[in-house]
């Protein structure tokens, strides 16, 4: 399991009173505790994308004398995470730079995250937001730019089981109009990670004020979906290569679809059964593939 750090809550409660740069440096090591006692503060701040300086002034405004004291209280923390020293080291080797390498350990990476999925706390959180959307009225489900695909496949997968599920993704500046008859009764479906985009923001926030529960997938507990969601599921998005991967987030989706379905399995199956007559009504699908003569 993932071990917090000793700062762990200190960070979250003070999150939003910190300026820009010391939330860039307190996001990385609320991800990435075991660093702080592992590398140098110079490491340890370029990861974070920060100045050194930025680690002490953290430090400081968290409460503590200096960063030795910071790093000192984390040095139990230090451990090896799910993906294991030898997947670290391999992530680390520049000699792997060739496509079979890069490969390996973006795959080993992806296996990695899949795997802290299962961990109790997290199965916990699932199954909690799966009971809260099966008992909603309606599922609006929202994202946006990378994590519109997640939002999308979700959306899919539950139109083959029923109707209650809205994709909030209107043309023409409409997405939001699917929130006119929202109430308490409903809930919102929300998937954003960093850096955050401002339309699912505004949206999931124009949801809770009309008094639509937000449950969330996202990527940190200082996410501002977390902030204002009543179940988040976190999931990793780190990636070797430029972008950030959706491999985990779109797991969560899978996994709450499967839960859904099993809360009512007659029901899911006449449904399913339905989908079906339809779709071959409509000869959607190739039911034999010619082979051609070569």
């Amino acid at each position: 399991m993932l071990q917090k750090g000793p700062l762990h809550a200190r960070i979250i409660e003070r999150f939003d009173d910190m300026p820009q740069q010391l939330q860039q440096a307190a996001r990385h090591i609320l991800e990435h505790p075991q660093e702080v006692a592992l590398v140098s503060m110079r490491e340890l701040a370029r990861n974070a994308g920060v100045q050194p300086s930025t680690m002490t002034r953290l430090a400081k405004f968290l409460g503590c004398s200096g960063y030795e004291e910071f790093r000192g209280q984390h040095a139990d923390v230090i451990r090896v995470s799910a993906e294991g020293f030898a997947a670290q080291a391999l992530r680390r080797d520049e000699g792997g730079a060739n496509g079979g390498g890069l490969a390996q350990r973006i795959l080993q990476s992806l296996s990695a995250q899949i795997a802290r999925l299962c961990e109790p706390d997290t199965l916990s959180r699932l199954g909690t937001m799966a009971d809260r959307l099966n008992k909603a009225r309606r599922v609006y489900v929202l994202g946006s730019r990378s994590c519109h695909s997640v939002a999308w496949h979700f959306y899919y997968v539950m139109t083959l089981l029923g109707e209650k599920t809205i994709h909030l993704d209107g043309p023409a500046g409409t997405s939001g109009d699917a929130l006119i008859r929202a109430s308490a009764e409903d809930v919102l479906l929300a998937i954003s990670i960093s850096p955050y985009a401002l339309h699912t923001l505004e949206l999931a926030e124009a949801a809770r004020d009309k008094g639509v529960g937000i449950v969330a997938i996202t990527d940190s507990e200082v996410s501002p979906l977390a902030t204002i969601a009543e179940h988040v599921v976190l999931c990793s998005t780190e990636s070797q290569t430029f972008f950030h991967t959706l491999t985990p987030a779109l797991a969560v989706s899978e996994v709450l679809c499967g839960l859904l379905a099993t809360h009512d399995r007659a029901a899911a199956l006449e449904e399913l059964k339905r989908t079906d007559r339809h779709l071959s009504a409509m000869n959607t699908y190739a039911t034999s593939i010619p082979r051609r003569k070569i």
